[in-house]
């Protein structure tokens, strides 16, 4: 049967993901695969009215956990708890991975890094023993420290994604390191937070060259574009390998017939074989990424990556707020 609406040719094409942790979302726009995240979602969701008794329980049982993680603030643990009972919530409606982020104040520490994505693990453990760990997807910035993090944890079997990309070095590099996912970001993170504010450099490009990149040179990692803002942008995007749309979004695709599509993809216009980015390699000389990277677009990847690690930051601190 032809697709009807535009979310059904979009997922004809691609895998389909809801960014959000409203479990509503799943329930009420069909079954997606995974289920995307990140602190400036979780605060949106755990302050609304509903949310008020998981935010309480959350707490609660970051009191309880003091002497297990005697390390971690406690208003940061239950946080991190109340994330955790979002997406597991979730679960229960999606095929995939749930993703959560690691603490974006960690975003420049490796080891910190590293053992925020271990408790994230253990606490859906906690939350529920027989919970699959390998249905978790831990989120993580794409810095140097955040993609080396990634190499240990993908060694050790925890899935990783590398977000806020901006740039064809950290794909490369997270390519090079293992990672299941990248995220590059279509647009830069200010655009859902500075209303009018539109950014003339988006990365859609960025997303075809890196597929065809990765395929080219037989990694495995799958590109997951993130931050869109309009249909347009998301079915230019049609025949990547996953793409997260927001809520309103979604709705807006699942009533829109397919028949009226106009957009054509990006990756029609650039078949497999098209002229490819020769192999990248980063691995072990920070230096040399270093100077890539902030070389890369005349540091425009470097500025919206700092501007996005800022703004979690910040949605970082008004979650644990609401913690208490």
């Amino acid at each position: 049967m032809a697709p009807q609406t535009l979310l059904q040719l979009l997922q004809s094409r691609s895998i389909v993901d809801c960014d959000t942790m409203d479990v509503e979302v799943p329930k009420t726009l069909g079954q997606f695969v995974d289920c995307t995240s990140n602190q400036a979602i979780a605060y949106g969701e755990l302050a609304k009215p509903n949310n008020q008794k998981l935010v309480e329980d959350a707490v609660s049982l970051s009191k309880k956990l003091t002497l297990t993680f005697p390390d971690i603030p406690r208003k940061v643990l239950a946080g991190e708890i109340a994330m955790v009972k979002l997406q597991y919530g979730i679960s229960k409606h999606v095929t995939g991975f749930v993703h959560i982020q690691t603490n974006p104040y960690h975003s420049y520490d490796t080891e910190k890094t590293v053992s925020d994505a271990q408790r994230i693990i253990q606490l859906f453990k906690i939350l529920d023993p027989g919970f699959e760990a390998a249905r978790i997807c831990i989120k993580i910035p794409s810095t140097w420290e955040g993609l080396q993090a990634c190499k240990i944890l993908q060694a050790s079997g925890v899935t990783t994604l590398a977000t806020t990309l901006f740039t064809i070095e950290q794909a490369a590099l997270a390519g090079e390191v293992g990672c299941h996912y990248i995220a590059p970001y279509v647009n830069e993170l200010k655009v859902h937070f500075d209303p009018g504010f539109v950014d003339n450099n988006k990365a859609q490009s960025l997303c075809l060259q890196t597929q065809r990149y990765y395929e080219a040179h037989k990694l495995t990692t799958q590109v997951l574009p993130a931050s869109l803002t309009c249909i347009e942008e998301i079915m230019a995007l049609a025949g990547v390998n996953h793409i997260t749309i927001a809520p309103g979004l979604l709705k807006e695709l699942s009533w829109k017939p397919a028949a009226g599509n106009e957009t054509v993809s990006l990756f029609d216009e650039a078949p497999v074989g098209s002229k490819m980015q020769e192999l990248l390699s980063f691995a072990g000389d920070e230096k040399a990424f270093r100077i890539a990277f902030t070389l890369s677009g005349r540091g425009e990847g470097e500025r919206k990556l700092d501007q996005a690690i800022n703004i979690f930051c910040e949605m970082q601190d008004k979650m644990e707020l609401l913690m208490g």
